[in-house]
């Protein structure tokens, strides 16, 4: 049970702007093998999904306050998201999961108002699918006998 809480706790986190990384905590999940794979990636997904949902709550919530020392996100970061955001859409958001430009991403459709449900499903899509990809990975290096 700890391995799951230290996973979503990781995964959470890992979607705000402290550094985290998610995919070695994921990956060593499975390669213990003590969990279902659907299982630690449905958790990983689910939580990484939330901290992403704490970013979309600063931007539609708190921008007022952008600009403060204390403020997650600089002027440039936030930007250089919203143009990002402009260029491609809601669709951008299917990659709040690349590192550096995801939380900003994330930050500017709070920002925009993205509607809520949209921003949950486009955003669990893409991160779902990066730890699918990392549970792939690992399965097959695994039954090679490599990990």
């Amino acid at each position: 049970m700890s391995t799951l809480i230290g996973l979503a706790t990781g995964a959470f986190l890992a979607a705000t702007i402290l550094p985290f990384s998610s995919e070695v905590m994921l990956s060593a999940a499975l390669t213990a093998g003590d969990f279902d794979p659907l299982l630690l990636i449905a958790v990983a997904t689910a939580a990484n999904t939330a901290g992403a949902l704490v970013n979309w709550a600063l931007g539609r919530w708190l921008l007022n306050w952008a600009g403060r020392r204390w403020f997650p996100f600089s002027r440039t970061q936030l930007d250089r998201a919203a143009d990002r955001f402009n260029r491609y859409g809601v669709w951008s958001l299917l990659f709040a999961w690349v590192p550096i430009i995801g939380d900003p991403l994330t930050f500017a459709a709070g920002v925009l108002r993205v509607r809520l449900d949209l921003f949950l499903v486009l955003v669990a899509l893409g991160k779902g699918a990066r730890y699918a990809l990392i549970g792939w990975v690992i399965g097959r290096a695994s039954a090679a006998g490599g990990v």
